[in-house]
């Protein structure tokens, strides 16, 4: 590989504002902001909005708003004007 032309790959701590979770995983992103990580070491912290511990699809939480088709809103939209 080429010196100078590739990002540099180092240790992230990802840090999930809504649940509090956190995961370390190597990545070319990086922050100022620092925090401690469970090994006594720190690393710059990327804080993210969602991850699997606040998604509803890994959660189960999945909220279910069905409004059904095109044919279900015409179909009670002709009800309504009866």
């Amino acid at each position: 590989m080429k010196d100078g032309i590739h990002p540099v790959y180092h240790q992230v701590l990802f840090f999930d504002v809504s649940s509090g979770y956190k995961f370390l995983t190597g990545s070319t992103k990086s922050s100022n902001e620092k925090m401690e990580w469970e090994d006594g070491n720190s690393y710059p912290v990327i804080r993210v909005d969602t991850s699997s511990a606040s998604h509803p699809f890994y959660t189960g939480k999945q909220r279910n708003t069905d409004k059904g088709g095109r044919v279900d809103r015409f179909n009670q939209r002709i009800q309504q004007k009866k």
